[in-house]
């Protein structure tokens, strides 16, 4: 081999070596650098959990009142008196005496039943509130996949921010920031 060919192959590499270099530099320093993307589709990518959630209803709830005479003395008085009141305007001599009597009984008979079904009744209604704990179903959203197109390749990545029209790309990350419009 000549010295013209050795000093010749060894300028070539060199040259190509040098080329391969800037190459090199010029392409990683493409990719450090920020570009706008153009945002082809996003899809909210949710997550569906459950919550206990408190649920009230009002009721109306009917209370009888507290009796008073248990033994329904007042209603059994009352209708005996106005039984043997009856009682005594019928008949005469001593068939007034057993008319009085049997309408006495019949009358306390009845006065008894009488305040017995007023005490049943007597019923109060109240408002009151009822509440029980029910599972709500919850969907969240947890982030987005967002496919954009980047040197004519169509790329999909997930980020946690809505995105809008244009995203900046920057060490192969999205951001999500607007251009300023001037």
């Amino acid at each position: 081999m000549s010295k013209m060919m050795i000093v010749g192959s060894m300028l070539g590499a060199a040259a190509i070596t040098a080329l391969g270099a800037v190459a090199t530099n010029y392409t990683s320093s493409k990719n450090n650098q920020p570009q706008w993307v153009e945002i082809v589709s996003s899809k909210a990518l949710t997550e569906t959990s459950s919550e206990p959630q408190q649920q009230c209803t009002t009721k109306k709830i009917a209370k009888t009142a507290p009796v008073q005479d248990q033994h329904e003395i007042a209603g059994t008085v009352i209708g005996a008196v106005v039984g043997g009141v009856l009682g005594n305007q019928v008949g005469g001599g001593s068939g007034k005496k057993l008319a009085t009597v049997a309408g006495a009984a019949a009358g306390g008979y009845a006065g008894k039943q009488v305040q017995e079904d007023m005490q049943q009744k007597d019923v109060s209604y109240q408002e009151q509130q009822v509440c029980k704990t029910v599972q709500k179903t919850v969907e969240k959203t947890i982030g987005y996949e967002v496919r954009y197109l980047h040197d004519g390749e169509l790329k999909t990545t997930q980020v946690s921010q809505k995105p809008s029209g244009r995203m900046l790309l920057q060490d192969g990350k999205l951001m999500t920031v607007e251009p300023v419009s001037s």
